[in-house]
């Protein structure tokens, strides 16, 4: 795995090594000891999938409140995203910057979420299924989010917004 650093500190896009053949290829997507090389968080709490079926549909921006912050790894299996991520660290120099990956069924890529980061996306494709690796648990109580649409951000999504979850549309305004 090669592990690129955005300009948004603690924030990687994983990329695979594969080794290929005849038969097509392997590569490793998840290795604890490379990922505490990294100084990543490496112990895995639960995996999730969303399945999305329309081009256009937009989820988050969510995360979780300390002390249940989850950083997660995301990867697109099936069909392509906007992927979406907000700093939300007020100690870092780039506080309420964000930044999107694409990530494909193609490129086979990952995005490494740490703590308190919102974190989101748009599906590019029909039929598009996103694979979470969570390394916090879930708490209903610790949840939050912020409106995908939220003019502190300006988040310049590719589409117009085909389907979203009342949920995801009512969060208030953020307040720095």
């Amino acid at each position: 795995m090669r592990f690129i650093e955005t300009r948004l500190k603690g924030v990687y896009i994983i990329e695979l090594d594969k080794i290929e053949d005849e038969r097509g290829f392997f590569a490793r997507s998840f290795c604890q000891k490379e990922f505490v090389q990294n100084r990543l968080e490496s112990n895995i709490a639960q995996c999730n999938i969303s399945f999305n079926k329309r081009r256009g549909t937009i989820r988050g921006m969510h995360f979780q409140n300390n002390p249940k912050a989850e950083p997660k790894l995301v990867r697109c299996t099936q069909g392509a995203i906007f992927d979406v991520i907000i700093d939300l660290r007020t100690d870092s120099i780039t506080y309420c910057d964000w930044e999107a990956v694409e990530l494909t069924a193609d490129n086979r890529r990952a995005l490494y979420v740490p703590k308190s980061f919102a974190h989101g996306f748009q599906t590019l494709e029909d039929n598009t299924e996103v694979f979470y690796i969570m390394y916090e648990f879930y708490y209903p109580e610790y949840s939050s989010g912020i409106r995908w649409n939220d003019p502190a951000f300006s988040i310049k999504w590719p589409l117009p917004p085909a389907t979203i979850s009342e949920k995801d549309s009512v969060y208030p305004d953020f307040k720095r």
